[in-house]
């Protein structure tokens, strides 16, 4: 990222490392560093598309920021929600459920979580062109840096990624940068969101659950390591592991755009946030995350000439000829996230809904 003069913000102070014992996620770790070497490149390669066939999880480290950068980010990440004040949050809230996205706040105990239990976060996001839309005037004065690192999420990380991820699947690298353009088809965007401790009834209403699981409707989300221990993923026998902060990282997961584009073959990650461990509790969790779509006009169909799919049992979400693209998709889903009534399904801790024609599941 360029260097720019930087107006000064309020400094965000991050919760201590958590010394509890969890049952941690092994995960995988991807070098950019060595990705972009050719010789190194190969086993990068491997790891990605073994980590998103098996797992749909990895770390990212080596891409590029150091961390007094990302703490900057973390500062910024802040101002939403401690330098605006209500009344203002008021006029930049985001009509989800009218328009199908997230630009904007998603206000305090606007998801059903469980037994009536609303959520306990609120969120700001910014679209990929950060001037698409208005924005609290305390932000305004960081939007050069807003621009800038949402760029680099995109160009620097996400292209990167896809060039791997397209080569595990024996395609040309570009054949998956190629529809996640960073242009006016594309409607990736930033967020920054902040977990607020939870009432103890709250906490037993919900058995703890602060996000319930789901799989992302991205293709890519990248989320900024911090270190309050509370995302979950749900491993392939179902038992939920922690995910461990590490310092100056990504963490990288699948989602939905990606397994469909991949015909099942990279797995969407299934995950949730559950309350901190006992030394963390008290702390918010304030996060800095990139999603990334396809670009809007692409049918979310696999890749068939990738000629490791042509080998695989690919699972097709929805009737060949019938899926929907990425702009229906990703309207359908925002829209529907939290407020639509689920269906319980036979699958034991799995609800269900039907969105744009295509089963999706949320887990208990």
């Amino acid at each position: 990222m360029p260097a720019i003069t930087q107006p000064p913000a309020p400094h965000w102070v991050p919760a201590p490392a958590t010394s509890a014992d969890l049952d941690w996620a092994e995960l995988q770790t991807i070098d950019l560093h060595k990705a972009r070497t050719p010789e190194e490149r190969a086993e990068q390669v491997r790891i990605a598309a073994d980590a998103m066939h098996n797992q749909g999880f990895f770390y990212v480290v080596n891409h590029g920021l150091e961390q007094p950068q990302i703490e900057r980010m973390f500062d910024i990440a802040s101002v939403p929600f401690v330098s605006v004040e209500p009344e203002e949050k008021k006029v930049y809230e985001a009509k989800i459920k009218e328009t199908g996205t997230f630009m904007g706040y998603k206000p305090l105990q606007y998801w059903h979580i469980a037994n009536g239990v609303k959520d306990r976060l609120e969120h700001y996001n910014i679209n990929r062109e950060v001037n698409l839309k208005q924005h609290p005037s305390a932000l305004r004065p960081f939007l050069p840096e807003i621009q800038d690192f949402i760029r680099f999420n995109h160009e620097g990380v996400i292209h990167e990624l896809t060039k791997l991820l397209a080569l595990g699947l024996e395609l040309p690298e570009d054949t998956l940068s190629n529809v996640h353009s960073f242009n006016e088809k594309n409607h990736s965007y930033a967020r920054f969101i902040l977990y607020h401790p939870r009432p103890a009834e709250e906490e037993v209403q919900t058995e703890n659950v602060w996000l319930k699981g789901h799989a992302d409707h991205t293709s890519l989300s990248l989320l900024w390591s911090q270190p309050v221990a509370a995302l979950q993923i749900r491993d392939a026998e179902g038992k939920w592991r922690y995910v461990k902060h590490k310092e100056n990282a990504l963490i990288v997961n699948c989602g939905d755009t990606l397994d469909m584009l991949s015909g099942g073959y990279y797995k969407s990650a299934i995950h949730r946030v559950v309350q901190p461990p006992e030394d963390q509790q008290g702390y918010k969790r304030l996060g800095v995350i990139y999603f990334c779509y396809a670009d809007d006009d692409l049918p979310l169909a696999p890749f068939m000439s990738s000629p490791v799919l042509q080998n695989f049992d690919v699972v097709r979400r929805a009737p060949e000829g019938q899926e929907p693209s990425m702009a229906t998709w990703r309207k359908a889903r925002t829209a529907a996230y939290g407020t639509s009534e689920l269906k319980k399904s036979t699958e034991k801790g799995v609800e269900e809904e039907v969105v744009a024609g295509i089963r999706v599941k949320h887990f208990n």
